[in-house]
């Protein structure tokens, strides 16, 4: 086993852990269905995240080639893909018990810690690259970072439905268009 791949096997775990509770979450959803009032963008954002771990394993393919490592490098990627999990983890609620469950409640009950964990996971992607190259994101991929992080900052901060559902449109739109545009090939 080289070098990365035996890095990849942690990163590999929490990845998947925290695709197993959007997956969860959104099973029991369906599940629940006859006492879930559904909030659509807290669904969304569960589907968005899926994409956007599956995009972080793929990206991770690109770290094959390094056979030297830092702690640092290493500790850099398994705090983005912690942070991916903590994410995973306040899209949905975690039990569904008796009762009906609100997801629009749940939602902006978790809005400040969910979007802030959600900079924070961009912030430690910018930095990922500044330790990984030495450098920035070129233009493109620091402007969606950029982007992404000013409209998380006031998902955060507000209570308004309407920029709540419109965020997530224009985050699920944008991720897509930054995947086709930097990710498209495994490379």
């Amino acid at each position: 086993m080289d070098e990365f791949g035996y890095l990849a096997v942690i990163l590999s775990i929490i990845l998947g852990l925290s695709v197993t509770q959007l997956l969860q979450g959104l099973s029991n959803v369906i599940n629940a269905r006859d006492r879930v009032r559904i909030y659509w963008p807290a669904i969304g954002w569960a589907l968005l995240l899926l994409v956007i771990d599956v995009q972080a394993w793929w990206s991770m393919f690109g770290y094959r080639g390094r056979h030297t490592w830092t702690f640092l490098q290493f500790a850099i990627l398994l705090l983005e893909t912690i942070l991916l999990y903590l994410l995973a983890a306040l899209a949905l609620p975690n039990t569904f018990g008796e009762g009906t469950v609100d997801l629009r409640v749940n939602y902006f009950r978790h809005a400040r810690w969910f979007f802030g964990s959600f900079v924070s996971v961009l912030l430690v992607s910018l930095v990922k690259n500044l330790v990984m190259t030495g450098a920035l994101q070129g233009p493109f991929d620091l402007s969606f970072h950029l982007f992404w992080i000013v409209t998380a900052t006031i998902a955060a901060a507000t209570r308004s439905d309407w920029f709540h559902k419109m965020n997530v449109c224009v985050a699920a739109v944008s991720f897509i268009v930054y995947i086709g545009a930097l990710f498209a090939e495994l490379r």
